[in-house]
C-alpha cells in the first residue's frame, strides 16, 4: 500500500520572506492579486507590510477582508462573488487559519464552481481541479494552513464546523517570515503556539503516521517546546523557532490526520467562538491520558523532545504520565486556562459529543472511541 505525502511547490523561511511574493509572482506572470485578510491585521498595518511589496513591484490587487476568526459560509461566498469581480488570477493569503481557509474555499469554488454551494466540500470533496494558485503569508504561529490540505468553515446556521479535505487547494507557495509574527499579542502567541504543538502531538499518534510523518512530528515537537515560552516574551530567537516549528509540524499532520483533541475543539469554535488554540490546548493533556494506552512507546519519544530527562531508563507509566506532565506546564507557563468551565455549557455537552464523534478528525485518534466516552471526557474538563 502506497502512502501519499504533498507540500507546497516553493516555500520562503526567515526574515524578509515577503519581499520574494514579487518574485514568485511576476516569475509566474500574474497580474492581478485577490489578497484576502482579515479586519484586525488590516487596522493595525499588518497586511500593509505586503501590500508595500506589491506596490513597489508595480503589482495590481484588490483587498477582500469579509472574514470572521471562525470563517463562515456567507464569508466564503461573498470571497466568492468579489473574486468574479475582481479580475484577479491569483490570491495571497494573510493571516492566522481564517483568513487562508476562507481563501481555500474561495479558491477551490471559483475553479470547481459546482460546490458553490460550500457545504458539499465538507470532508474529502471530490473536486477535479486544482484552486486558484494561492500565496499563503502567516501572520500566527500556530495553524500552518499555509502547507496543509485542510481547511475549516463554520455552517453558522448549524453550529458546526466543518473540515475540509482537499488536495488540491494546499498554497503553491508559502513565506513564512517571522516578521510578520511579530505583532501578535502574547494571548495569541500562546494559543497558536499551543494549537501547534497539538498538531505535532496528534500527527505523532494519529493512526495514519508512518516514519516519514515521525520525522517531522517530533523535530516539531522539540523546536515548539524550546521555544514557545520565548516566544511569547516577544523574543526573535523564540518567533522564529515557533515560525519554522509550526510549520514542520504542518508538512505532517496534513499527510496523516490528526485526532479527538480537535474533534472537541471544533465544536467549541462553531458553538462559542471559542479560539481554536485555546480549545486544543486545553483539551490535550486529557486526551492524551485517555490515549495513552494506545501509543505503544510514542509517549516516551514525546516527553525526550519536551526536554525530560531519564526517559530512556522509565517504565511505560512513567513517561507517558512525563509527557503528559510536560504538556500541561508549558500550558500553564503560556497562561492557558485548565479547564472548559468558563466555555462549556453542561446542556450543551450532548450536541457538542455528537458534533466531535461526527468529525473528520475523530477516526485518526489512536483509541477507537464513542459519543459516550468523548461526553465523558467534555465532563471530564468541566
Amino acid at each position: 500500500m502506497s502512502a501519499r505525502f504533498i507540500l507546497n511547490e516553493t516555500s520562503y523561511h526567515g526574515a524578509g520572506a515577503i519581499n520574494e511574493i514579487a518574485t514568485e509572482a511576476k516569475g509566474r506572470a500574474f497580474k492581478k492579486a485577490f489578497v484576502c485578510s482579515d479586519p484586525d491585521l488590516i487596522k493595525f498595518n499588518v497586511t500593509k507590510k505586503v501590500l508595500d511589496v506589491l506596490e513597489k513591484a508595480g503589482l495590481d490587487y484588490e483587498v477582500y477582508s469579509d472574514i470572521k476568526p471562525n470563517p463562515t459560509i456567507e464569508n466564503v461566498q461573498g470571497g466568492v462573488a468579489a473574486f468574479k469581480k475582481s479580475g484577479a488570477d491569483y490570491i495571497i493569503a494573510i493571516g492566522g487559519g481564517s483568513s487562508m481557509d476562507t481563501a481555500k474555499a474561495i479558491g477551490i469554488i471559483i475553479k470547481n464552481p459546482e460546490f458553490e454551494d460550500v457545504r458539499s466540500l465538507e470532508g474529502v470533496a471530490d473536486t477535479k481541479n486544482k484552486c486558484v494558485p494561492i500565496f499563503a503569508v502567516p501572520t500566527t504561529a500556530g495553524t500552518a494552513a499555509e502547507v496543509t490540505i485542510n481547511y475549516v468553515i463554520t455552517d453558522a446556521e448549524k453550529n458546526r464546523k466543518m473540515v475540509c479535505v482537499d488536495p488540491h487547494d494546499i498554497p503553491v507557495v508559502a513565506f513564512i517570515d517571522p516578521d510578520m509574527m511579530s505583532t501578535m499579542p502574547k494571548s495569541l502567541t500562546a494559543a497558536t503556539g499551543m494549537d501547534a504543538l497539538t498538531h505535532a502531538i496528534e500527527g505523532y499518534i494519529t493512526k495514519g503516521a508512518w516514519e516519514l510523518s515521525d520525522m517531522f512530528h517530533i523535530k516539531a515537537i522539540e523546536i515548539i517546546s524550546s521555544s514557545l515560552r520565548e516566544a511569547v516574551e516577544g523574543t526573535p530567537k523564540g518567533r522564529e523557532g515557533m515560525a519554522l516549528g509550526q510549520y514542520v509540524a504542518g508538512m505532517g499532520f496534513s499527510n496523516v490526520g490528526l485526532g479527538i483533541v480537535h474533534s472537541m475543539a471544533h465544536p467549541l469554535g462553531a458553538l462559542y467562538d471559542t479560539p481554536h488554540g485555546i480549545a486544543n490546548a486545553i483539551i490535550l493533556p486529557t486526551v492524551m491520558e485517555y490515549n495513552a494506552e494506545a501509543t505503544g512507546e510514542k509517549y516516551r519519544d514525546i516527553a525526550a523532545a519536551m526536554g525530560v530527562k531519564g526517559t530512556e531508563n522509565m517504565t511505560a507509566e512513567e513517561y507517558r504520565k512525563a509527557a503528559v506532565d510536560a504538556v500541561r506546564k508549558l500550558a500553564q507557563d503560556v497562561g492557558i486556562p485548565t479547564d472548559l468551565k468558563e466555555i462549556v455549557k453542561r446542556e450543551d455537552i450532548p450536541f457538542l459529543a455528537q458534533s466531535a464523534y461526527d468529525d473528520a478528525c475523530r477516526p485518526g485518534n489512536p483509541r477507537d472511541t464513542s459519543v459516550e466516552e468523548i461526553t465523558a471526557l467534555y465532563e471530564k474538563l468541566i
